[in-house]
């Protein structure tokens, strides 16, 4: 299946570009005035609201190093658990703490509504780029060469994880392409079974289906937004999707529940696409099945192809009206570059490093036991490399979320299909940036 890709370009969000909302703070951006980055010449104490667990562990080790710059870590919810919504009514009262974590998605929503410090404006930042995997880096400069939003923290490269057992007891292939993935998906149904789990509700795992095959949700030209969920490359992912549970071909359990996990723990579903950290997800939720499981790259829309989605990933950004901002970016550089961070919260979280040095940590060199010591992670860094650079996230993330789930939830009861929600979520989305007086195209 052909694909053409757009020129989207996320060079064209420019910080000017990135058309900010009629009710942004005031304030001007920092980026280009090195003197905004300059160090305090006292000791300093700074705030940082995080959700990853053990994170506590790595800001102790930098504490214990660095007497002079002192960090206190505040743990809450997931971002659209909570936090998110506390960072926005903190920065209206202005009392945001110094650094956040940010998913990748939602970085748009905080430029717009000018939250965020350019660390562009930080010489030690813009030295670190080429430490970084380029897609990531791109996910924080939201395409710019001289503005950055945030350090990189981790990715969620997307790959095939199936029951390698089931597949070659029954003489199946394992599918290379998603025309296979289908052949497939008859011959597992007509044994009982069910080739994956079609969830209603996790639509950053739709994204990444999209973000493979080279669509676009978003773009923005300087002048205004322009919504593409229902492009050609969006719809007929919808319409493949769509077909597999119109014909019974994939189980439709809610995400993370008991009859998810027990799916995969009995053998019924047999494989997940799913990003690297759904590696320990598995390996929770089946524990009966260990040694049983294998990776593979994600099906080919395209015979040979090797293009990659991604699903998840986050940033640690810095707030506007921070005092601070050198020593708040010396902190967020430390803590997602440095071996000792990085392999504490690999340890405590799973965390699959944005660096491209951080596939070269001991723990993730090697063979993991569930996986019959298949050597998991270094194929996700390969296929982290394939991932397409250019896919941009809009300013209302977690209300596309919200009502393309709420589709999804409709088409899989048998109301509606998946493309009539991709469509009555672009109307809404449309609706959404327009209430907040974001410029969207015609």
């Amino acid at each position: 299946m052909q694909h053409t890709k757009r020129a989207v370009g996320v060079a064209l969000l420019t910080a000017g570009a990135l058309v900010m909302a009629g009710c942004s703070a005031s304030g001007g951006d920092s980026g280009g005035d090195a003197a905004a980055c300059e160090p305090a010449g006292e000791d300093v104490t700074l705030s940082f609201t995080s959700w990853i667990p053990g994170i506590e562990d790595a800001v102790a080790m930098w504490n214990d190093a660095n007497p002079d710059i002192q960090v206190e870590v505040q743990t809450g919810p997931n971002g659209n658990s909570g936090t998110y919504q506390n960072f926005f009514n903190q920065l209206e009262a202005g009392n945001a703490p110094d650094l956040g974590q940010i998913e990748y998605d939602a970085l748009p929503n905080f430029r717009v509504q000018d939250g965020l410090f350019d660390l562009g404006a930080c010489e030690e930042v813009m030295a670190a780029q080429d430490e970084f995997v380029d897609w990531t880096w791109g996910q924080v400069t939201l395409g710019t060469e001289d503005e950055v939003y945030g350090i990189p923290q981790d990715s969620g490269p997307m790959g095939l994880f199936y029951r390698s057992d089931l597949f070659e007891q029954n003489g199946i292939p394992v599918p290379t392409t998603w025309e296979e993935y289908r052949e497939a998906a008859v011959q597992i149904r007509e044994l009982g079974g069910y080739i994956t789990n079609f969830s209603q509700t996790d639509i950053n795992q739709f994204a990444g289906f999209v973000w493979q095959a080279e669509g676009q949700w978003f773009a923005n030209d300087g002048e205004a937004w322009t919504v593409e969920l229902t492009d050609d490359v969006s719809t007929q992912v919808a319409d493949y999707w769509q077909d597999l549970i119109e014909n019974d071909l994939v189980s439709t359990y809610p995400a993370w529940t008991d009859e998810w996990n027990n799916a995969y723990n009995s053998g019924e579903v047999w494989t997940w696409n799913s990003a690297v950290w759904g590696a320990n997800s598995i390996a929770s939720g089946a524990p009966d099945t260990a040694g049983n499981w294998s990776v593979a790259e994600s099906p080919q829309w395209e015979a040979g192809g090797t293009a990659a989605g991604n699903w998840g990933g986050s940033s640690v950004a810095v707030f506007k009206g921070t005092e601070h901002p050198y020593e708040a970016a010396k902190f967020a550089l430390w803590l997602n570059t440095s071996d000792e961070a990085l392999t504490s919260l690999n340890a405590t979280a799973q965390i699959f490093p944005a660096t491209k040095d951080g596939v070269n940590l001991p723990s993730l060199q090697e063979g993991v036991a569930f996986y019959g010591d298949q050597p998991i992670y270094q194929l996700f860094a390969e296929i982290g490399n394939e991932v397409n650079p250019n896919f941009v996230w809009g300013p209302t993330m977690t209300q596309v979320y919200a009502d393309v789930s709420d589709g999804f939830k409709s088409a899989v009861s048998g109301s509606g299909t998946l493309a009539d929600a991709l469509a009555d979520a672009q109307a809404s989305t449309i609706a959404a940036l327009e209430a907040q007086s974001i410029p969207v195209a015609e």
